[in-house]
């Protein structure tokens, strides 16, 4: 037999995480000044990086050599103090991601089983088989989480519950007393994760106080990232915000040095760049309105997103969605497909400046001319 053949079969059918086209790899493919090219497939930030956080990095430099404080004290003091939790409460991660990743090996087990939604990130179903565990996909309710339907599908095996709000890739919002009442009912033995990825582009006024419900659910665990509105996709910092007990389990199953030095001072920083955070709020609420707007003259159906993307279908037809696609490849215009996602008549594009949704707008006005 093969070496291979003696790893588990629930590791051996993984579908690896697709993510969206690097620019010089189209660049290369079709022969396009990398310049030219328009990346709008990872809902990263158009502003680029906070500043604050690009000199802290750039000035941290000449520790590389060194390990990195493998507690992250510093980071865990600063988000302690910004979320009014005990430095025991936080587990940092590489990237939101990682959180999720120590969630599922803590709590899964071949035979235990994670609820999540149709139609949602796509990690979650990732972690679950990885662990060898039982993933419970509920059927989405426009696009959304249906979480009276998530709740009745909690049996006694069921160990974790993902809920990301708002969701990637519908950008569909979860509304706070929902939330809550779906936490007042779940049974104390089930983690609930819930996926804050996007917090920061929500207006206040849908802004879930998630974070004050910590102290009453020893159950609850809150994921959030830098990589999204702090524009540090590239360095990869993530965090939890949970009971001590869960941090404590969660901890001891990390890789020892997950965050590196840079991305520890650069996440430091841009903690405090309240500038670019609410720069970057502004500049994506208009672009949204942008994309939106063109979208309704082009006729094209979309789904309202409370993230830094939006979803839409074009044709309704899978096979024109990927010529739409392929399209707009050609044209130098990056977006995701969502076939993964069980959504193959939609595609999703991020907010970008406002000439980048111009020009997206026009390639995707050709693109549709060329398969009318």
């Amino acid at each position: 037999m093969n070496l291979c053949d003696f790893a588990p079969e629930y590791i051996r059918s993984i579908q690896p995480y697709q993510p969206g086209k690097p620019i010089a790899e189209l660049a290369r493919e079709i022969g396009l000044d990398e310049a030219y090219v328009i990346k709008l497939a990872s809902n990263e930030n158009p502003l680029g990086t906070s500043p604050l956080a690009l000199d802290a990095m750039i000035n941290a430099l000449h520790d590389v050599a060194l390990y990195p404080d493998g507690s992250g004290y510093e980071l865990k003091i600063a988000l302690s103090k910004r979320y009014a939790v005990a430095p025991e409460q936080i587990i940092l991660g590489n990237g939101s991601n990682d959180i999720l990743d120590l969630a599922a090996r803590v709590f899964l087990k071949p035979g235990a089983t994670a609820v999540y939604s149709q139609h949602a990130f796509a990690v979650y179903p990732l972690v679950v088989q990885m662990i060898g565990a039982n993933g419970l996909s509920i059927p989405a309710r426009d696009f959304g989480h249906d979480l009276p339907a998530m709740l009745d599908a909690i049996t006694p095996e069921t160990r974790v519950v993902f809920i990301a709000s708002p969701n990637n890739p519908t950008g569909t919002l979860s509304g706070e007393d929902e939330l809550f009442q779906f936490m007042e009912r779940v049974s104390r033995d089930v983690l609930v994760v819930i996926d804050e990825a996007y917090y920061e582009y929500l207006p206040e006024t849908n802004k879930p106080d998630s974070i004050e419900w910590l102290k009453k659910f020893p159950n609850l665990l809150i994921t959030r990232t830098f990589s999204k509105v702090y524009g540090l996709a590239g360095v990869r910092v993530g965090f939890g915000l949970t009971h001590p007990d869960v941090a404590n389990l969660m901890n001891r199953v990390r890789q020892p040095f997950n965050v590196s030095s840079i991305g520890l001072v650069g996440a430091l920083a841009a903690l405090q760049d309240a500038e670019f955070v609410q720069k970057s709020y502004a500049l994506n609420r208009a672009g949204m309105l942008q994309l939106t707007d063109g979208f309704r003259k082009l006729g094209i159906e979309f789904i309202p997103s409370y993230g830094n993307f939006i979803s839409f279908n074009v044709t309704g037809d899978a096979a024109n969605t990927l010529k739409i696609y392929q399209s707009l490849l050609r044209q130098g215009i990056i977006v995701r497909p969502l076939g993964i996602y069980e959504m193959p008549h939609h595609l999703r594009v991020t907010v970008g400046l406002e000439s980048e949704n111009k020009r997206f707008l026009e390639s995707l006005e050709n693109a549709m001319g060329e398969i009318a």
